[in-house]
């Protein structure tokens, strides 16, 4: 299996609902996005996927949520801003740029500080549905 990666960062701003302590007031993070894809064959140029595809997505994503209140954006509005939410919002999001590019599998991991993630792992539906 062959794999590749991009990482991106942003200041976003968030509020935990629930027993978090002082998360539960507003507060940031100068977040780390990793995408990670698989797939089992390379393209007859050699590569996977092209990375500016992949780095192209991760930006997308990341300009997006870049100096934003988490809560406020559309996708994260009326949901616990939590790192396993944000990192699902963003596989969502990069998956649907990555659609019929025959990877196997699409990661992404939330970073909210240089030593806690979340992530999010799932396999990657081809353009003809298998």
């Amino acid at each position: 299996m062959y794999e590749i990666g991009v990482s991106a960062q942003f200041e976003a701003a968030h509020r935990l609902e629930g027993n978090f302590g002082p998360a539960t007031r507003m507060h940031g993070h100068t977040y780390r996005l990793e995408a990670i894809v698989t797939g089992e064959r390379l393209q007859p140029d050699g590569t996977l996927v092209d990375m500016s595809q992949l780095q192209a997505a991760v930006q997308r994503v990341v300009a997006d949520l870049h100096y934003r209140d988490l809560g406020t954006v559309e996708g994260l509005r009326d949901i616990n801003t939590t790192a396993e939410h944000v990192a699902y919002y963003c596989w969502r999001r990069i998956a649907a740029a990555l659609s019929g590019a025959g990877l196997t599998t699409l990661t992404v991991r939330i970073w909210e500080n240089p030593q806690v993630y979340a992530a999010y792992s799932e396999t990657l539906v081809s353009s003809d549905g298998t």
